[in-house]
């Protein structure tokens, strides 16, 4: 018995030890975050990676939030503990916020050490990927599915075989990728468009999110597809605030599928193969405020009469009579597209929605001048 002790406690330590020299070895990435104090205002993640964060949060709350559920809690990505602060964690569970205050002075007061930077990184890409383009003339396409937030298998796998299938119908030379480390100048120089595929969660480190704003400023596309506008919080306000130009509110829960009419702007330039409206069943996201308001043009709204708009918790998301759907916008010389379609895979057969796809990527891919 004493033996089996003296085992167990040698293996203990050498994995300390082991632990320790990954984190002086591990390469540091200049990933977000990573010399900031931790707070109430930290990504989940990492206050669930410090032994000591867990502790103060179960001391100060009286929650003990590594007894939740896998996909909310989980330190290796995807999980939502990438897309939550404690605040929205702990109203999930019913939880006490108003001991926040509390819990943030004593987070703050933690140390943040070089294995606490390491860990913090460690969800991010370093090593860029080496990407062979098919021959053709077609335009150049990335479709990007890292995703460390929420990963919805069938939209994504749904997204992909769709835009597969797409790309070779139309000539598209296109390539994918779920390394973030591909977002570099050299490697964006290689593309016309990139595709977030249901984006969820932080996914660029600080030089990689530069090299994504100048290429779209400097001509670049992008197309974002249903969950890479979904997430409760984020840790790049330029991502939905200038970008996409609108943050995420909710979807229904009761029921969360729900068949509604869509209304065309047939005075957008993507309208031209749309007809005036159509039905279809998806999951329906609203927006905390409307993308109009950031100069982007919506092609697509939601009739709100055609649906039931009850959130998880019973809170009404209700946008009015203008409740975006697809919008476009400029950034710099560059051209965005987005569209909230397809968290059901049947979304991505869909006629009119594929239409709709390979209208907005070739329109984001051209090289045209925004307007």
């Amino acid at each position: 018995m004493m033996k089996r002790a003296l085992v167990s406690l040698l293996a203990g330590a050498c994995a300390l030890l082991g632990n320790a020299a990954q984190a002086k070895t591990a390469p540091l990435l200049d990933c977000p975050l990573r010399d900031a104090p931790y707070s109430v205002g930290s990504p989940l993640i990492d206050l669930l990676l410090n032994p000591q964060a867990r502790a103060l949060i179960q001391e100060v709350t009286g929650q003990d939030v590594t007894k939740g559920p896998p996909d909310f809690v989980g330190t290796r990505p995807p999980t939502f503990a990438s897309i939550l602060t404690i605040k929205e964690a702990l109203a999930f569970a019913g939880g006490d916020v108003s001991r926040l205050p509390a819990l943030d002075a004593k987070l703050r007061a933690l140390p943040v050490t070089r294995a606490d930077k390491v860990a913090r990184c460690a969800r991010y890409d370093g090593v860029v990927p080496k990407l062979a383009l098919p021959a053709g003339k077609g335009p150049r396409i990335l479709l990007f599915d890292k995703i460390n937030g929420f990963r919805d298998v069938p939209s994504v796998n749904g997204a992909r075989e769709a835009l597969t299938a797409m790309a070779a119908r139309k000539g598209w030379r296109m390539v994918s990728t779920d390394n973030g480390a591909a977002f570099n100048p050299r490697t964006l120089k290689q593309f016309d468009v990139v595709i977030w595929n249901n984006i969820s969660g932080d996914v660029l480190t600080l030089s990689q999110r530069k090299a994504f704003q100048t290429y779209l400023n400097t001509g670049g596309g992008y197309v974002g597809l249903h969950g890479s506008a979904g997430d409760p919080v984020y840790f790049w306000d330029w991502y939905p605030d200038t970008l996409l130009g609108a943050r995420f509110a909710g979807h229904p829960m009761n029921p969360q599928f729900q068949e509604a009419r869509i209304v065309v702007d047939k005075a957008h330039p993507l309208a031209a193969n749309l007809p005036t409206e159509w039905r279809m069943t998806d999951e329906w996201y609203s927006f905390k405020t409307n993308p109009r308001a950031t100069g982007a043009k919506v092609l697509l709204t939601l009739d709100e009469s055609t649906y039931s708009r009850q959130g998880r918790f019973g809170e009404p998301l209700d946008m009015g009579s203008d409740h975006p759907l697809a919008w476009t916008r400029c950034i710099g010389k560059g051209r965005m597209f987005y569209s909230a379609i397809g968290h059901l895979p049947a979304t991505y057969s869909h006629k009119l929605n594929v239409t709709l796809m390979e209208d907005a990527i070739a329109w984001a891919a051209s090289g045209a001048m925004c307007r």
